[in-house]
């Protein structure tokens, strides 16, 4: 059976084989996605091109802690995580934030991302 912290493991498992058809059916058809603060993608299109451009750094995504408040078919994922990886030009990149997102269960039961937010409260000017 799926549950929130399933999904986790999953984007995160995605994430590190850049296995970018496996991370998109973890989200919902209408989910919106944080690239960055100020930048918000809604929907398949928008959320394949942002994973797609994570996935290009060869990362390397380990969420170091985490917590996940559920209510019903509502679930918020909060944690701790840090990308380390390498741009295009062979530039060492790391990344890091605290992410709040949430999850929700569908009528077969999965649970998928209806908002993926890396950067937590960071989006708050």
């Amino acid at each position: 059976m799926s549950s929130p912290h399933n999904v986790i493991t999953q984007l995160a498992t995605a994430m590190n084989a850049q296995d970018l058809e496996t991370a998109m059916a973890l989200f919902e058809p209408g989910a919106s996605f944080v690239i960055k603060p100020g930048v918000v993608v809604n929907g398949t299109a928008g959320i394949h091109q942002a994973l797609e451009g994570f996935m290009a750094l060869k990362p390397t995504l380990t969420i170091e802690s985490q917590q996940i408040v559920q209510a019903g078919d509502v679930a918020q994922f909060c944690a701790k995580w840090s990308l380390k990886g390498i741009d295009p030009t062979g530039t060492a990149v790391q990344l890091g934030g605290r992410s709040s997102s949430i999850l929700r269960r569908q009528p077969d039961g999965r649970w998928l991302f209806l908002v993926d937010n890396p950067w937590g409260t960071d989006i708050v000017a």
